[in-house]
């Protein structure tokens, strides 16, 4: 534009004295990130002739969602925390780390806590209907080496999409457990296959997915936290094969290579060996762990969690 603010004395002054660039006070760092954010929301106003109405009606949406507490399923609804995992690949490409378990988006329900549990544990307490999966595999390094004594920290929603604590109806730490892996780097578990879910419909980023054309569904999965002394944490969950929304997910979680095989057993032998009386499902995944690197940034991420009451 050639009649823009943003090049002019005034603005320029502004914006420093926003910042504190006026000064040799504060935190140097956060100076130039704020003068940044404010700079490109004036540049936003200024480009798209923003009217201080639809300013303020953006500000009150802001401040709704916090009240919600719905940040985090905005955040990767808008492809913010995909970007963040990007950014972490690319630095860890760059450090040489190649291979390993692709990590994926944590997601914001999940719960800190969960009961410990050595070598296999059960997820579900026996009071919901739905398919029974057992899942199993291995925790080992990019070398092939067996990680013992890991934690695989892993939540998912039940059979109607939700997940505990956040569904009240649920008992505490409902499909929420950690498993700390055997001398051969062995994890395995009882649930059940979990469902889907959706934006609360009414809510606060179904509102601006509805703005933008956009359904704010999200396929099946399973989620986990692989930790280990002396490697680095990995943040990923695996989607189940076959689900609507496997490749079209409103917060781009998924990826080819955590798509796992769901094997459907329906052998009389076998199911009545696990103590069933209907099929059930197998999942099979193996997690492979890179050494922690001085060369990369660190992969345990500062973030607030609810905690079971």
């Amino acid at each position: 534009m050639t009649d823009s603010l943003m090049n002019t004395k005034e603005v320029r002054s502004l914006l420093d004295k926003v910042a504190g660039f006026d000064n040799s006070n504060g935190d140097e760092r956060l100076k130039r990130i704020i003068n940044r954010v404010v700079e490109d929301t004036f540049r936003i106003i200024e480009d798209f002739d923003i009217s201080p109405d639809e300013f303020w009606s953006a500000m009150s949406y802001v401040t709704r969602l916090g009240q919600a507490n719905e940040v985090g399923l905005l955040v990767p609804g808008l492809g913010i925390e995909t970007f963040l995992d990007m950014r972490l690949d690319q630095a860890e490409r760059k450090a040489g780390l190649e291979g390993g378990t692709p990590r994926t988006i944590e997601g914001p329900l999940y719960i800190a806590g969960a009961p410990l549990s050595k070598g296999e544990a059960r997820l579900d307490d026996g009071t919901e209907q739905g398919e029974v999966v057992f899942m199993e595999g291995q925790v080992r390094d990019v070398d092939g080496k067996p990680v013992a004594g890991a934690i695989v920290d892993v939540w998912h929603a039940n059979t109607l999409g939700g997940y505990s604590f956040f569904d009240p109806s649920q008992p505490k730490y409902n499909m929420r457990r950690r498993i700390e892996t055997d001398a051969q780097g062995r994890y395995r578990f009882r649930s059940l296959l979990p469902a889907g879910y959706a934006c609360p419909p009414e809510g606060h980023t179904q509102l601006l997915l509805d703005k933008l054309g956009r359904h704010g569904h999200r396929p099946a999965h399973i989620h986990f936290f692989v930790s280990a002394p002396g490697y680095r944490k990995l943040t990923t969950q695996i989607n189940i094969d076959g689900d609507e929304y496997l490749h079209d997910d409103f917060a781009f979680a998924t990826r080819d290579e955590l798509i796992p095989e769901v094997r459907r057993i329906e052998d009389a032998a076998k199911v009545h060996a696990k103590g069933l009386n209907a099929p059930y499902a197998e999942i099979t995944f193996d997690f492979v762990m890179h050494a922690e690197s001085a060369a990369a940034p660190k992969t345990i991420v500062t973030r607030e969690h609810a905690e079971a009451a």
